[in-house]
């Protein structure tokens, strides 16, 4: 399209051409216009979004300048804006076959392409118009390219393109988003922690790379450190919603209830009222003993996401904690009707159910909890003192069966430990207790947490001290 100095030449007579034009599709003959004219037309019915216009008058001005090009190239480009892919593909590689592609060329059959799900050609095209580029077209040319290689699951790619978007524009904030996106899908956090610290060490003023270096340690449950990294992104921008509901979440982790809502408010404050944030201040007021606040903030949760399966449950379990357990039951079974792949929705049914001693139904949510996440270690530990409460045996049996299949729960050894010891196969515990401290002493100290009175048996007392 036209430079400004161009389009300065020509623009004062655009409106007169726009009107010029109308009358011409009402029927009136519109005669002979200069090409630029009609190039400074069809671009502003492009620029404009009005793509049919822009298609007519593409039409009309091949009429009176067949062999030039660019007005083939708009055509195309109107074809895109409506959706006529197929056609736009058709027109471009008509144009392509007569002489060398230009920079735009390259760039609308791209689109064209990524429009079209063709991350393969949408590919080759973007790369080619890259090497066309100057450096000031390059910036939205790296993200697109590195999209289509994230469309087609190659998030290497992307990250070797938006690393050089960067380099050749520190600025670009879109690219650091996406080299996020890209980590996190290759699940390279360290990487990721490394490539925002050096970022940070040349730009450290810059917020969105501060709540990206946050936001890794979060995944990497270095709450600590995230706090820190957010803070330093609130320091530099005070006024970007996001952070203060991340941050939020990293106190809510750690526990600081108090500080945690305080976040959640202000998150809401920016960017409005959002029932996840109102449902999380919900949890922080019920962790804090606060019951009627923590149920006000899940019902105005719910009155914006009616739908919410965390909101239900939080009312759920307040109603347990209130005593009305089976009331609370009603409202958790329908958490669980909202999410069934949820683990932990099963594993608080059921601590319910066997609080009103409905042994089956409590032993069935378990085994549901269990069998969508098997590596949960606190439901793992929680249903064998339930089987125990029942039977030594049957717990012992239980524990060996899921042994045969599931072998990454990091408590089972050390619940094996304490149920050996219970059904007097003492040699076989000790034995097993002396591999868990080899393998991890923090880990097998929690034999005492789950068996208190073990404290007592010299022998375990004895491995646990070395």
């Amino acid at each position: 399209m036209f430079d400004d100095e161009e389009r300065e030449d020509f623009e004062g007579d655009l409106n007169e051409d726009i009107k010029r034009f109308d009358a011409f599709l009402k029927g009136e003959p519109i005669g002979f216009m200069d090409s630029c004219r009609w190039e400074v037309l069809v671009d502003h019915l492009l620029i404009s979004g009005n793509y049919s216009k822009a298609l007519k008058a593409s039409d009309e001005a091949l009429s009176q300048f067949s062999f030039n090009s660019i007005f083939k190239l708009r055509k195309a480009q109107a074809y895109s804006g409506l959706g006529k892919l197929k056609e736009a593909i058709q027109l471009l590689s008509q144009i392509e076959r007569l002489g060398m592609p230009s920079f735009e060329l390259l760039l609308t059959k791209a689109s064209v392409f990524s429009q079209l799900k063709d991350s393969k050609n949408a590919i080759r095209y973007f790369t080619a118009a890259l090497d066309a580029a100057s450096k000031e077209e390059r910036d939205e040319i790296y993200l697109d390219l590195a999209v289509e290689y994230e469309n087609s699951g190659n998030y290497k790619a992307a990250l070797k393109v938006l690393k050089e978007a960067v380099q050749s524009n520190p600025n670009n904030e879109s690219a650091i988003y996406e080299i996020a996106f890209c980590y996190d899908h290759l699940g390279e956090f360290q990487n990721s922690i490394k490539c925002y610290s050096d970022f940070i060490n040349e730009n450290p003023y810059s917020f969105t790379a501060w709540y990206n270096l946050g936001n890794a340690y979060s995944k990497l449950e270095d709450f600590d450190k995230a706090i820190w990294a957010y803070d330093y992104c609130i320091l530099i921008n005070d006024d970007f919603g996001p952070v203060y509901f991340n941050i939020a979440n990293a106190f809510l982790a750690k526990e600081k209830f108090a500080a945690a809502i305080e976040h959640f408010h202000k998150c809401i404050e920016l960017d409005g009222d959002d029932p996840i944030a109102l449902c999380y201040i919900g949890e922080c007021h019920e962790q804090m003993d606060e019951l009627e606040l923590a149920k006000m903030f899940y019902k105005r949760s719910l009155e914006l996401a009616p739908l919410l399966p965390d909101a239900w449950l939080g009312l759920g379990i307040i109603e347990d904690l209130e005593g009305r357990t089976r009331e609370g039951i009603t409202l958790i079974r329908k958490a669980s009707e909202l999410d069934p792949e949820n683990a932990g929705i099963y594993h608080v049914l059921a601590g319910a159910y066997e609080k009103i001693e409905e042994i089956d139904e409590a032993n069935e949510c378990y085994q549901l909890s269990l069998a969508l996440d098997p590596n949960d270690e606190e439901c793992l530990t929680n249903y064998i003192a339930s089987l125990v409460n029942e039977s030594l045996i049957i717990a012992f049996d239980y524990l060996n069966s899921f042994e045969e299949i599931e072998q990454n729960n990091n408590i089972l050894p050390i619940l094996k430990v304490n149920l050996l010891w219970g059904v007097g196969k003492k040699t076989d515990a000790i034995h097993l207790f002396k591999e868990c401290i080899e393998n991890n002493k923090a880990k097998a100290l929690d034999l005492f947490v789950i068996n208190p009175s073990l404290k007592n048996v010299p022998e375990l007392v004895l491995l646990a001290d070395n």
